[in-house]
């Protein structure tokens, strides 16, 4: 296969976005000018002296339900997040935990993709996805699919395996039970929490932005974003990001190469809200490092942090085309009505290569896979705001449904001797069976889920005592077809309803005290060939969360406390009755803490510590009842600072530690990886070039080059990524 690197010729082909950025922002300048001529009067010794001077008046708008809640100090935490069903909503009026993370956050940590923004939460930790090079995402000590990542609000729109950055506002991580919030995600994944990602809109500062970036491993790249509002009233909006970033990276004979352009185009009317966007997204990687599978009792240990053990003719491509079309009209005063509807076409081609290892030996395989997914989703609603007497309602009813259908083809080779050192080159292997025409691949799975909410929020006492109360009813159809032939099996077709019950009380305009009972929904199980049962088709699996909590918001600096509960439900076959059934609980009982922004003038934090005690129950395994799940670790910490420099203006400096304990690879827990450290190094310095704001960005991460494993989710091991320092120059036009 041929390796793609990217040229500095593709690195710099955005000349012409960049030469529109330069020609807006020369745009506005001249604007501006014309404006400050404008208000600008001589003055005229023949006048009276009773004239008086022309005074210039501006007022800000009003604020609209689309926008953003503003961040903390700092500018990368916001004060508020999108909350499903619930809308844009303030952290200290929610009953639930909701951490987000703002686009300076992004640009400050030069974060390339979901993944680097997500580590900065002490609840959440990134793995590989199962034999092949996607992100992966644990909240709560459950699993997050990359492909159950919300968009705007939308699930099935998200782009497959990963998600860059370019052209992404806030990251909102909602943490716990939300199957009354967001509904079932499509992958069956979200049972400790989720994420929502919300794209960049014009704001009604213009924007004109040039980022060029590299690492010291060989990556190049470039960032445009350009924004600008139009019309009497500023009612238009445009903004388009374009990414280009590739070459080798800290991992040896590695490369990576993505793309990605984003537009968004918006009107802002006085009753009427209205937002289309365009994203395409494109990655291709060689050479990737995959996750190690293990048999037996023996742990391998790490290579050094850079080596690669992948196959060179191991690689993915994949484009995502995404398109939506949202809207907002306000029907009365404190009644808004909203619909959208998006797509999603994915392709996807790959070989990969899984490793599993065997007391001290190893050997791997090959699956080519190619792959296709049409997506799907929709959804309308109205919210709304009256008093009864002395109680206010905010009501909610909704509906949504998201379909996304897969065509597919694979074919595997048997396996060959390989190791995690010194790993030699093998040939590439023919196939010895396969599933499916690559030509031509066809229909092998779709799955339909609707949903429909309704909820009110009750505020006594002056809004001091929120009580909120809903439901929300879920249908998942999922149908699998057999390779080339499209015959169906194991068809899914369940219903479940997921109640909830939150409080909120204000003990202080700027602290609170909350509780909520909610519940995760997913697709339950179907009966293997060899239970007894075969092909029955279980109802889905509830998580049952309940969550206590609370709250600071000092408007420059926020902390929250969160103590929970969730019950997961387990499917397995009785051991004696050979019958596959729901029963085994799989109970995590938590503690966190977080804090955010900036309590003391000059210097920033964030950071937290998350406890999990997890626990099996109900297995029918008694070798495995009271053992601690995989993947799990008991406690997570992060802390993030950032301080001001006094004596150099404009220069920063940023330190971050992560500490994760030990997880256990099996069920049986005889198989453990050691808890483990990372620091990361950075610093930013702001000045002016030629009247031009301009900011130089270092970010090291992995600092001491530590090689370890990660994560043990899934049963596979997942090692973490080496020594990177990215290198940034950003200037605003």
């Amino acid at each position: 296969m041929n390796r793609t690197t990217l040229s500095p010729a593709q690195a710099f082909r955005l000349a012409p976005l960049a030469a529109a950025a330069l020609a807006l922002a020369g745009f506005s300048v001249q604007a501006s000018a014309a404006d400050a001529t404008s208000d600008t009067t001589a003055t005229d010794t023949t006048k009276p002296q009773s004239v008086l001077p022309t005074v210039s008046v501006k007022a800000q708008r009003e604020a609209l339900p689309g926008d953003l809640a503003p961040a903390y100090a700092g500018g990368q935490v916001a004060s508020g997040a999108s909350i499903g069903v619930l809308g844009k909503q303030k952290m200290i009026d929610v009953p639930f935990s909701v951490t987000s993370y703002t686009s300076k956050l992004i640009q400050d940590q030069q974060a390339q993709t979901i993944a680097d923004v997500v580590q900065n939460d002490p609840a959440v930790r990134t793995a590989l996805g199962y034999a092949n090079f996607s992100q992966t995402y644990i909240i709560r000590g459950f699993q997050v699919y990359s492909d159950d990542v919300g968009l705007d609000g939308f699930y099935g729109l998200t782009p497959r395996q990963m998600v860059d950055t370019g052209a992404i506002e806030r990251v909102d991580i909602f943490k716990g039970a939300s199957a009354f919030v967001n509904g079932a995600a499509p992958g069956g994944t979200g049972v400790g929490g989720t994420i929502n990602v919300q794209t960049k809109v014009a704001d009604d500062k213009p924007i004109a932005r040039v980022t060029v970036e590299g690492s010291a491993s060989g990556e190049l790249g470039t960032h445009v974003d350009v924004g600008r509002r139009f019309g009497e009233n500023d009612q238009f909006g445009i903004r388009v990001n374009q990414t280009v970033v590739g070459g080798s990276t800290a991992v040896q004979n590695q490369d990576n190469h993505s793309q990605q352009t984003a537009i968004s185009l918006d009107y802002r009317g006085d009753k009427l809200r209205l937002y289309a966007d365009f994203l395409y997204q494109k990655n291709n990687i060689t050479g990737g490092r995959s996750g190690v599978f293990v048999d037996g009792d023996d742990m391998p240990s790490t290579p050094s942090a850079s080596y690669n053990y992948a196959q060179p003719w191991t690689y993915s491509k994949q484009e995502d085309t995404v398109g939506m079309l949202r809207g907002e009209y306000d029907l009365a005063p404190n009644w808004t009505a909203y619909a959208g509807v998006g797509s999603r076409h994915t392709t996807e081609l790959g070989e990969y290569s899984t490793i599993t290892y065997d007391e001290g030996a190893a050997e791997a395989y090959r699956m080519g896979d190619t792959l296709k997914e049409n997506a799907i989703s929709a959804q309308l609603g109205v919210r709304g705001k009256f008093d009864l007497g002395p109680v206010s309602n905010q009501v909610n009813a909704g509906w949504q449904i998201n379909r996304v259908a897969e065509y597919g083809a694979y074919d595997m080779s048997g396996y060959f001797p390989t190791t995690l050192t010194n790993t030699q080159v093998v040939a590439f292997p023919s196939a010895s069976y396969s599933g499916g025409s690559f030509d031509d691949p066809g229909l092998t799975s779709s799955t339909l889920m609707r949903s429909f909410v309704v909820s009110d929020t009750l505020g006594f006492f002056q809004n001091r005592l929120l009580f909120t109360v809903g439901a929300r009813h879920q249908n998942i159809v999922e149908n699998n077809y057999n390779y080339g032939t499209e015959s169906e099996y194991s068809p899914y077709n369940e219903s479940a309803t997921t109640p909830i019950l939150g409080l909120v009380y204000k003990l202080q305009p700027n602290l609170s005290i909350y509780a909520n009972r909610a519940e995760s929904l997913v697709e339950g199980g179907t009966a293997p060939d060899t239970a007894a049962n075969a092909g029955q088709v279980m109802a889905p699996f509830r998580a049952k969360q309940y969550e206590a909590g609370v709250k600071y918001d000092a408007n420059h600096y926020g902390a929250a406390l969160a103590v929970y509960q969730i019950k997961q439900q387990v499917a397995y076959t009785n051991s004696v009755t050979n019958i596959y059934e729901t029963d085994g609980v799989q109970r995590h009982r938590g503690v966190e803490f977080s804090m955010y922004g900036e309590p003391v003038k000059g210097l920033r934090l964030i950071g937290g510590a998350s406890y999990i005690d997890a626990k099996l129950m109900d297995t029918g395994d008694s070798s495995q009842d009271g053992n601690r799940p995989v993947g799990v670790p008991a406690w997570t910490l992060n802390a993030n600072l950032e301080y001001d420099v006094p004596q150099v203006h404009g220069l920063t400096l940023m330190g971050r530690a992560i500490w994760t304990s030990s997880q256990y690879l099996n069920t049986a827990n005889t198989q453990k990886i050691p808890s483990w450290t990372r620091f990361d190094v950075g610093a930013r310095y702001k000045t002016q070039v030629l009247k031009h704001d301009t900011s130089f960005n270092v970010m090291v991460t992995n600092l001491a080059n530590r090689s370890y494993w990660s994560s043990a989710l899934g049963g596979y091991l997942t090692q973490a990524e080496p020594r990177t320092a990215w290198f940034s120059v950003t200037t605003d036009f």
